[in-house]
């Protein structure tokens, strides 16, 4: 069973409970308070999101193009880090296969159970592609690209959030996703979001990261989403984690970001907020699909900064009594 440290939230709840001789339907709401910063701190490592980045984006790995020995390789390293920390698989494994393109890719999937017997029911998934492109254009006789921005950022976000919730579980429960095929067309989000919906899934909301290697410069919020003006997440969030970590990037809207991620077949398939945030900003890392996008070029210290200042929102967004995400449409 997993060991649960009565931190943060929980220990909120708990306290007000004994005390104040609250209902335990009043008291259980204040897991919807922003999580003990110093509990967010212990968890989230600089030196254990460097190693994770570093390995998703070695030679080793070799591009993490779908179908290949080095996604393989990846894939592997999300099950042993899912069973470390504890995640239960969603399926019958961690994995969820389909084909594309004449070959195998594979979804993995980790389940965080939610603790409240009316809500777990809801899902809030977390996710990134965990794919690259595999070789791109030669540099001085190098062709592998590394894709360490792309996305192994993000896959190491996910994990480190998998992480933290494993051991501080919501009253929703959550689903971490890593997408293969994400390159081809958003092939493995398109299959999951189809065989999701088709399972009648209740989910409330979708949070994708995506390319958070390198901080902006000069924004006054920490990453920015995608369909900005589609939903009131980003107020909301903000709200949640009293200060601004979310904010609007006009060249997001500009080049369509909002449908060219993995958040985007969720959207058309449930029509809930399902967003990206990112903080490639198209001024601050002139490596897209290069060669050049390595390990050495990140900056894991700003990353373990964006992780912590995300796991507020995302943890009143997982505890709150009722869906407050909204799309504007719906409000």
């Amino acid at each position: 069973m997993r060991k649960f440290s009565i931190t943060g939230v929980a220990a909120l709840s708990l306290l007000l409970l004994m005390s104040c001789g609250q209902s335990r339907e009043a008291a259980v709401e204040v897991a919807a308070a922003p999580t003990n910063e110093e509990t967010v701190e212990k968890a989230i490592l600089g030196e254990e999101v460097a190693a994770t980045l570093k390995y998703l984006s070695s030679d080793e790995l070799q591009g993490r193009a779908t179908g290949t020995d080095g996604i393989e390789l990846a894939a592997q390293y999300i099950e042993q880090y899912f069973q470390t920390h504890e995640l239960k698989p969603f399926f019958e494994t961690y994995r969820d296969s389909f084909d594309v393109k004449g070959v195998t890719g594979y979804n993995l999937i980790g389940l965080v159970e939610g603790t409240d017997p009316k809500l777990k029911d809801q899902y809030i998934i977390v996710g990134a592609h965990y794919d690259h492109v595999g070789r791109a254009k030669a540099v001085e006789g190098d062709s592998l690209a590394n894709g360490a921005n792309d996305n192994a950022s993000g896959t190491t976000a996910v994990l480190e959030l998998a992480k933290f919730f494993a051991d501080n579980p919501p009253r929703r429960s959550m689903l971490f996703t890593l997408f293969s095929a994400e390159e081809m067309g958003l092939v493995g989000a398109k299959e999951l979001a189809k065989r999701l919906k088709a399972e009648n899934l209740d989910l409330y909301t979708m949070f994708n990261i995506e390319m958070i290697g390198v901080p902006m410069k000069e924004r006054d919020f920490k990453a920015y989403i995608t369909g900005y003006d589609m939903s009131n997440l980003a107020e909301k969030f903000n709200e949640y984690s009293g200060e601004k970590i979310l904010g609007f990037l006009p060249q997001a809207k500009e080049y369509s970001l909002f449908q060219r991620s993995d958040n985007y077949p969720f959207y058309q398939e449930f029509k809930v907020p399902a967003q990206t945030i990112s903080t490639f900003d198209f001024s601050n890392y002139p490596y897209y699909h290069h060669v050049d996008d390595e390990f050495e070029r990140m900056d894991p210290k700003h990353m373990e900064n964006l992780i912590e200042a995300v796991i507020p929102g995302l943890a009143a967004m997982a505890n709150t009594s009722q869906k407050e995400i909204k799309l504007k449409e719906s409000l």
